[in-house]
């Protein structure tokens, strides 16, 4: 016995889920009750890809054990017979509960068979018994199959095999927590850090009431439960009865959960994955994207503007002799850094404020939180997209410039602009640019397709395996006869490396449709630490839910749940401790009809993109094909964002240039990379700065170099047609981060008012 495996393999996972979090969420910022929450709900989703293989290793050996001591069995009741026919009735009390005996045709007369025997029981092959007794003798001959094929009595114990009471401890560990969690924990801390209340315990009531109707529900569905149980003769309401019937009630549900996910998922990763390798199908789906993430930054824009002047009109109301005036101080720090500056400029503490203002035009500590609220997710949904912009901008330039270098004789990579990779010594030194042209241009594509072609294939067995697994005999399920044949062999790598791979890519089906829900705007899974903690916790409600439902689906799929093969024998850890692949019995009747067929209506529906058109239909912006002509014009409208963005980065290095030319230095574009376009993607403009950087020292320029330019509606209007023409320009030129109205006042202020203290150094 080894736990060496089962350690390494815990540790890989938890590894797996802590880069999923820090990948989607920011683990710094938020609060750590919150991350511990989500980090153990989504280790214990992952947990399942890994040990469930050895829980089915592990009964396959339990099997072999059983059969070796039944045999062992019947060896010793069997010492003194002779090998003589056997009957039906005379050979029944000698079969092991666990096997199942079949009968072969009548014989006529004695049956001589010279077999050899081994303390008087014959086996004629590996999967057949032969009983002979001293009792009567009969027509019938009895055979046994057994299920492995013992030699010498010895089974071949699995290399990750672990002790017996391991893995039924682990089981009711993650079962027990993953619903708690996803019922009771993960719900109520998704109000509470939603909640704009200042207090603990203003949160803790908010949080109650926001779940008063989740709870309640709850309630109701037991309470029908009870009078079920009541109800039915065959049932009785002690505690043991009831859990069953809790448990197949959450499996009830969560496995017409997965068949919504699976349905989706199956169909969407083989095809995202065959889309990807297809460079001009990918780079209109980015154009799509981005104008309709253009469309959604502007709204986030205004959306935070319109809430940062409410507050700062709060602000010049609250003053700081007022009792709520902490609770605007809470707002104010969670507002963007300039807006924080410029309030606590305007303030002055030596004046009465309050003197002559009627106490209606105070706000009352419900639109304090209610602001609160509002502020931090604007704030937020302001930075997921300015974010998301920058990335989704990058990509499309990268995608453009792979589809120029398609068309390139030398077949040598050449950037418009440089990127990022030029600064890295490494990939300077070992990517040339004629391997950079094969990678992306043939390779990377070619390497795409191929996989979305395996995973198509994988999706076909799975979509037959789940309309053919209720099928006890003949076996049509897939699966269960790949694994049934390495079975024989004691080949356990193999199974628990096959139990791997199908577990997997069903975590993976589901999981991915889970990561694609948007909830307008309220939940949303967004990558490189742009998911909010409600989205976060959201993942681990149905990452939680989804894992006793893909547990039983996967060993029905390979018929180790004796409920769905009908046999008594060696059951896994797992379903002896959570139950089997049952539903309510008043749904059971025609579960086996209806569940395959809701599993390919979903595939098929799918595949021909009817719930992307019907959303398309109703107004909703839906990427569906290049001649819908509502997606025509928004790829339009992507490239010419992107043309706007590249004639944007050109007048930057143009602007540089001139700088470098007037100095008389050389910069590299590797160096122009590394300085200024960083500071683009930052916010920056470094056409504004460059005229600081590289000041020309002349005897007459000297005096007036720090000086405002005269002409100062030219310099303003020149500035507006730079943030006309920039993708970027509407938020990154803002002092709050946003097209603040104040901020274009505060311009047209400064073109016309005349210049200050101009000359007094002369």
């Amino acid at each position: 016995m080894s736990v060496g495996p089962l350690v390494l393999e815990l540790i890989v996972v938890f590894c797996i889920a802590l880069l999923l979090l820090h990948h989607y969420g920011k683990i710094s910022k938020y609060h750590p009750i919150v991350i511990i929450a989500t980090l153990v709900a989504w280790y214990f989703s992952l947990i399942i890809v890994f040990v469930l293989p050895l829980d089915v290793s592990s009964t396959f050996y339990r099997q072999c054990i059983t059969t070796s001591e039944a045999t062992t069995a019947v060896n010793g009741q069997t010492s003194s017979a002779s090998p003589v026919n056997v009957s039906t009735n005379s050979s029944a009390n000698l079969l092991p509960d666990t096997w199942q005996s079949t009968t072969v045709g009548p014989t006529t007369g004695n049956v001589n068979a010279s077999i050899h025997t081994m303390e008087n029981v014959s086996i004629i092959s590996t999967s057949t018994v032969i009983f002979a007794t001293n009792h009567s003798v009969s027509t019938d001959l009895v055979t046994v199959p057994v299920p492995f094929s013992v030699e010498d009595g010895e089974c071949k114990k699995p290399w990750s095999y672990v002790p017996i009471d391991t893995l039924p401890a682990m089981w009711h560990i993650v079962y027990w927590t993953s619903q708690v969690l996803t019922w009771f924990i993960l719900p109520f801390m998704q109000s509470y850090v939603c909640a704009g209340d200042f207090s603990v315990l203003g949160k803790l009531k908010r949080a109650v009431f926001e779940n008063a109707f989740y709870y309640g529900s709850y309630l109701l569905i037991f309470g029908g439960l009870l009078i079920y149980v009541a109800a039915s003769p065959q049932l009785s309401l002690d505690f043991a009865q009831l859990k069953v019937l809790l448990i197949t009630a959450s499996n009830t549900w969560g496995l017409f959960l997965l068949v919504l996910l699976l349905g989706y998922g199956l169909v969407e990763v083989p095809r995202k994955m065959w889309d990807a390798g297809n460079i001009s199908r990918t780079t209109a789906w980015t154009y799509f994207q981005l104008a309709r993430l253009s469309t959604e930054k502007q709204e986030a824009n205004e959306d935070l503007e319109d809430i940062l002047e409410e507050v700062k009109k709060v602000s010049g109301i609250v003053r700081y002799n007022h009792p709520v005036r902490k609770f605007v101080n809470i707002i104010i720090s969670k507002c963007p850094d300039a807006f924080q500056t410029r309030v606590s400029q305007g303030m002055d503490d030596y004046e009465d404020y309050d003197a002559g203002r009627s106490r209606s035009d105070l706000p009352t500590e419900k639109t304090l939180v209610r602001i609160h609220r509002q502020i931090i997710r604007a704030v937020h949904t302001q930075k997921r997209t300015t974010v998301q912009w920058k990335i989704l901008m990058r990509k499309a330039l990268h995608l453009e410039t792979i589809s120029k270098n398609l068309g390139l004789i030398d077949r040598r990579w050449k950037e418009e602009f440089p990127s990022d990779e030029d600064e890295n010594y490494c990939y300077r030194t070992f990517c040339s640019s004629q391997l950079k042209w094969y990678w992306y241009c043939l390779t990377q594509p070619a390497l795409r397709k191929t996989l979305a072609i395996c995973l198509a294939v994988l999706s076909l067995m799975v979509v037959w395996s789940e309309c053919t697994f209720f099928n006890e005999s003949p076996v049509l399920s897939l699966f269960a006869i790949f694994i049934n044949l390495a079975k024989q062999n004691y080949d356990y790598f193999y199974i628990e490396l096959a139990s791997c791979l199908i577990i997997s890519y069903l975590c993976v089906c589901a999981y991915y449709t889970v990561f694609r829900i948007k909830f307008f705007n309220y939940y949303y899974i967004a990558g490189h630490h742009q998911t909010d903690e409600s989205s976060l916790m959201f993942v681990g409600i149905m990452f939680c839910r989804l894992t006793a439902p893909l547990c039983l689906n996967f060993l029905g799929l390979i018929h180790l749940d004796t409920h769905i093969t009908g046999d008594d024998g060696v059951e896994t850890s797992y379903t002896k401790i959570m139950g089997h692949l049952d539903v309510i019995s008043f749904i059971s009747d025609g579960f086996n009809i209806y569940f395959p067929i809701l599993v390919c209506v979903l595939c098929c529906a799918t595949y021909f993109s009817l719930g992307q058109r019907c959303l398309s239909a109703v107004g909703f912006q839906r990427f569906i094909d290049e001649a819908d002509d509502m997606t025509t014009d928004l790829v339009d409208e992507g490239r010419q964002l992107v043309n706007r963005e590249k004639r944007r980065l050109q007048r930057e290095l143009n602007s540089l240039k001139r700088a470098e030319r007037d100095n008389g230095e050389d910069i590299s574009s590797r160096q122009w990379k590394g300085r200024t376009m960083r500071q683009a993607e930052a916010g920056t403009d470094t056409v504004t700065q460059s005229p600081k950087r590289y000041k020309r020292k002349t005897d007459k320029l000297e005096l007036l170099t720090d000086a405002e330019p005269i002409d100062y509606s030219s310099v303003s209007h020149k500035h507006k047609d730079d943030l006309d023409d920039s993708g970027w320009g509407n938020d990154e030129s803002s002092e709050w981060g946003t097209t603040s109205t104040y901020q274009n006042s505060t311009r047209s202020n400064l073109s016309t008012r005349p210049p200050k203290n101009l000359f007094d150094d002369v």
